[in-house]
């Protein structure tokens, strides 16, 4: 069985005069149903429930302030469930809803629960419909969200695939809304900053997103060994198309060696409470000889952390090294930074492990 994550965006399914497209909902069901029938495990990760809001609101344009972007995202969820169930019903499919925000993939708990019942939903032939929870967020309703959330359910579900449907038909080596010799690329072997830099920094008119954020939420899926595509998703049959085997858009290929699942949590998803400044050996340890972090390494402590939190790894120029998590608190870690590991015991009067964090919990950034 494939596993796929389908992002959506707000600019495919409605505009701000109209709200809904129930057209293209209609569209969207019949393809991936077919895709659904054809042995696949779909995901949709889904906007649209602001941009609906705003017609029913009967608001002229986006809300700016947080407080009409969450009532606005709570009159248009229903409705944009509503045409998602009538949509996907004509097909024989059912489909559940799963709104989620930042705090249920920090907290290692809840990440293990939303896991768990999105593989559930699935083992029931059921569609879950993916979105964040914005009547109760407030920093996650900001730019590149949704395309975020596409990259961190395909990392959580352990998705083959994650298909990004967009208003451009993919990457392009310029803006092709300012630039008409703008051309296409198919194929990325690697998100490199030249990469990134090309996809700009440009918003969509009724969603929060752009290329630049489809293009870090790649670099993040890539990274765990997921393929992502970016395909225009104003072309009908396209998606069922791409399924199928033809080509189209734009295709990031993914990490040959991905994260683990545990590692890509820690990357992407835990919390930082602080960080820690390490010497030129430690960074050295680190990243070319896949070792722990001990004590010696460790010249300074900023925040306040405690046992299995995770922090990052700096550098003496500063720079992010790695991120993992403590086997030591950060009042402690103040104490024993500098000095061996056999000294631990005498200095606190007890001993966790000889490493500050262990290779198994640090990942490399």
């Amino acid at each position: 069985m494939k596993r796929l994550v389908i992002k959506i965006g707000s600019n495919i399914l409605a505009t701000e005069r109209s709200g809904l497209n129930l057209d293209t909902i209609q569209a969207l069901s019949k393809d991936i149903s077919h895709i659904a029938s054809s042995g696949y495990e779909v995901v949709l990760v889904s906007s649209g429930s602001i941009a609906a809001g705003i017609k029913k609101l009967g608001l002229t344009r986006r809300p700016k302030d947080i407080r009409h972007k969450q009532a606005a995202a709570a009159v248009g969820q229903s409705n944009l469930m509503w045409a998602y169930e009538r949509g996907f019903a004509k097909f024989g499919k059912k489909v559940a809803q799963v709104l989620l925000t930042t705090e249920d993939f920090c907290d290692r708990k809840r990440y293990i629960n939303a896991k768990n019942t999105l593989l559930t939903l699935l083992s029931y032939d059921v569609i879950p419909i993916v979105n964040e929870n914005d009547t109760v967020s407030t920093d996650e309703i900001k730019f590149g969200d949704n395309d975020n959330l596409a990259s961190f359910v395909s990392i959580l579900v352990e998705a083959d695939q994650c298909i990004m449907l967009s208003d451009v038909k993919g990457l392009y080596d310029d803006d092709p809304r300012l630039n008409k010799n703008a051309v296409i690329i198919h194929h990325v072997d690697e998100i490199t900053p030249d990469v990134e830099k090309m996809a700009g920094e440009s918003k969509t008119l009724v969603g929060t997103g752009g290329m630049y954020s489809k293009v870090l939420a790649a670099k993040k899926a890539t990274h765990h060994g997921i393929g992502v595509h970016i395909i225009s998703g104003k072309k009908p049959g396209l998606l069922k198309g791409l399924i199928d085997g033809d080509k189209a858009g734009t295709y990031f290929e993914p990490k040959k060696q991905g994260l683990s699942h545990r590692k890509s949590w820690i990357a992407y998803s835990s919390r930082s409470k602080g960080s820690i400044a390490i010497d030129s050996g430690a960074v050295k340890a680190l990243r070319k000889m896949g070792k722990s972090l001990l004590p010696s390494g460790i010249v300074s402590v900023e925040g306040s952390f405690e046992v299995g939190d995770a922090v990052y790894c700096l550098d003496p120029e500063g720079k992010r090294v790695a991120k993992g998590l403590m086997n030591y608190s950060s009042s402690d870690i103040k104490k024993i930074k500098g000095h061996k590991t056999s000294e631990i015991e005498a200095i606190l009067g007890y001993k966790y492990s000889d490493e500050a964090i262990h290779r198994d919990n640090l990942v490399i950034l």
